[in-house]
């Protein structure tokens, strides 16, 4: 078991305080890690983001711009060329790879951008 020491609460008998949000916290970080061991994230972002909506897509381009240093319009060309993989989408600006390419690299590594992208 986790155990989390929070001291008592402010207001005794109540449990969503505190001992709530230490479990919450701990959960974020189980969870975060969990994301990073599966290659869901990219320095410090998470990457693996379906873009199934606009409001989904705009932020699929602005990681990829953050991720990659580059502007909008390429953000959204490569994203679109990469058939709206945001993990492809990195690999071909950052290694200037097709399409192709950069999802066998992708793919050959498990997910994980970082090790594709050694690969080129």
């Amino acid at each position: 078991p986790i155990e989390v020491v929070t001291g008592p609460e402010v207001l005794t008998g109540s449990t969503r305080l505190k001992a709530g949000t230490a479990q919450k916290l701990v959960l974020n970080m189980i969870s975060t890690t969990s994301m990073i061991k599966l290659g869901k994230a990219y320095q410090n972002l998470m990457i693996d983001v379906k873009p199934t909506n606009d409001k989904l897509v705009e932020r699929a381009k602005r990681i990829i711009m953050q991720a990659t240093d580059c502007d909008y319009q390429t953000a959204a060309d490569t994203l679109k060329a990469a058939d709206q993989d945001v993990k492809v989408a990195i690999i071909m600006i950052l290694t200037g790879s097709d399409k192709d390419n950069a999802a066998n690299n992708l793919k050959q590594n498990d997910g994980f951008v970082r090790k594709a992208m050694k690969e080129d």
